[in-house]
């Protein structure tokens, strides 16, 4: 038998970001994921990325998780630039301008991965069971039994669900939940472009929807999220390398030179999902699991690890001295978590209507609304300040 007081089911980099944390506190977990540890870092950039604001910088090197990350791939970038393709608007940010070094990074999330089971396996009161799945579920009014596949149970006073998006342990104890399809899909790549990526985050708005440039270690390398129309990214994944370049020059406006792709093109459907109850009982609802949003603004993953973050913080306590009142601890877990998504989902949902088609109106309004962020320095501060997770 396997116990601790805490179990993630989920070895992604939320959940192993959340059992890093509770163990450092000095809360015994236990890990639980199908999946395979983590595979030796290839020489190829992966095509999974994401783009670590200063927060979540903060909290992996608060777990001592940075500098395993820092000896592997990360690339800082001290630039955004966003435009709208048919219209004159465009907003700018530079580090300079907050005396800042850099806004964020683009980080693989193999590297991110990696760092964090790393650091997990110095730790005494961890246990990691990867390619171990679960059979069944059950808890009590004191604690939580999870058998696993081979037969094995595993006991836990809280269980902290972060198996993605389809979690089967949120459908398994009929949490409610919202979708909206956003009636996007995303086409992922790895280009090279014939001039540098000056460490500048750049986007596009274009009529079918958003196409981000991200920098990686590489100068000439860039990973990119093109966010489309269902019918239009299988006619960019159909296209040869050759007229995939081109599309992709000309959707960008040329703005780093020629491209060309180093990658396969798979494409991911986009939906927003947010699961209405959090908490029942002793289950917990964290990440993917809980809220997935449009990565137009590349906050997901950063909105997951301020799940971890503040669950910490809250749970930590209660659950070392057996003497403080955990449903009210999970309760503003629950409360404050659910607001902060629900906001970050409604801006990306004005955002994409916002951005959306080639209507004069909306133009114009997009236009003079980025033109005056980018000219009037208290709007253009609070931008940033999303921008670096403040």
């Amino acid at each position: 038998m396997f116990q601790a007081k805490v179990a993630v089911v989920g070895g992604g980099c939320v959940g192993l970001s959340a059992a890093l944390a509770l163990s450092l506190q000095g809360v015994s977990v236990v890990v639980i994921d199908a999946g395979d540890k983590c595979a030796p870092l290839s020489d190829e950039y992966g095509l999974r990325v994401s783009a670590i604001n200063q927060a979540s910088e903060a909290l992996f090197t608060e777990l001592g998780a940075w500098p395993l990350m820092q000896e592997q791939r990360i690339s800082p970038y001290t630039q955004m630039d966003v435009r709208d393709k048919d219209s004159f608007a465009h907003i700018h940010f530079s580090a300079d301008d907050y005396d800042v070094t850099h806004l964020g990074h683009i980080i693989e999330n193999d590297v991110i991965h990696r760092a964090l089971v790393a650091r997990l396996e110095q730790q005494a009161n961890v246990t990691l069971l990867f390619n171990h799945a679960y059979k069944d579920i059950h808890q009590s009014d004191s604690n939580v039994l999870i058998t696993l596949d081979n037969g094995s149970p595993v006991m836990c006073e809280l269980l902290i669900a972060a198996d993605g998006a389809n979690s089967g342990v949120r459908q398994r104890f009929n949490l409610p939940i919202t979708f909206k399809d956003y009636d996007h899909h995303a086409l992922v790549a790895t280009i090279k472009t014939e001039q540098g990526n000056e460490q500048c985050a750049r986007q596009v708005f274009l009529p079918d929807g958003p196409l981000a440039f991200l920098p990686l270690a590489d100068e000439h390398m860039h990973s990119i999220v093109w966010s489309c129309s269902p019918q239009q990214a299988q006619a960019y994944q159909g296209m040869t390398d050759e007229e995939f370049n081109k599309a992709l020059y000309t959707a960008f406006d040329g703005q780093c030179g020629l491209c060309e792709v180093q990658s396969k093109r798979p494409v991911f459907p986009l939906t927003m999902r947010y699961a209405r109850q959090w908490v029942k009982e002793r289950i917990v609802l964290m990440g993917d699991a809980a809220h997935t949003i449009h990565p137009l603004a590349g906050l997901g993953m950063n909105l997951g690890l301020k799940d971890a973050a503040r669950f910490t913080e809250l749970l930590t306590e209660p659950l070392l001295s057996g003497e403080g009142d955990l449903q009210r601890a999970l309760r503003t877990y629950e409360r404050e978590r659910k607001l902060d998504a629900q906001k970050h989902i409604a801006t990306m949902q004005g955002l994409k209507t916002l951005f959306a088609g080639n209507n004069p109106i909306k133009k114009l309004v997009r236009g003079l609304g980025l033109s005056a962020v980018n000219d009037i320095k208290p709007l253009k501060q609070v931008f940033a300040e999303q921008a670096l997770g403040k």
